[in-house]
């Protein structure tokens, strides 16, 4: 399940990216020469186009992918919830090593 909801996660990702790289910018067209917002140049907005309702859903999407995710890795967690003790042993102490000096003057 989890490895479903990855893939899913990552396909939305690009196709998130590659709508958002499709669309134009706000400062594309005529209104931008005028210093005002070119969407609202000529009258009202108008109509969401594809582009932009794929871009809303896509992007619910990944929220809720990104959600999930999340809730599932929290079942995974590296912090155990025990006693504050740890299993493996304590290290040890590191012997020093003999240079060729020392078994020389000895």
């Amino acid at each position: 399940m989890y490895t479903l909801v990855v893939v899913i996660h990552v396909s939305v990702c690009l196709i998130l990216i590659g709508v958002v790289l499709l669309q134009s910018g706000k400062g594309a067209e005529m209104g931008a020469a005028f210093g005002g917002s070119s969407q609202t140049i000529f009258g009202s907005r108008g109509a969401a186009t594809f582009l932009s309702k794929l871009t809303v859903s896509a992007a619910i999407v990944f929220m809720v992918t990104s959600m999930t995710l999340s809730v599932m890795s929290r079942s995974a967690s590296v912090v155990s919830s025990g006693s504050g003790t740890s299993a493996s042993p304590s290290p040890s102490i590191p012997t020093p090593i003999e240079t060729p000096e020392d078994a020389v003057s000895e």
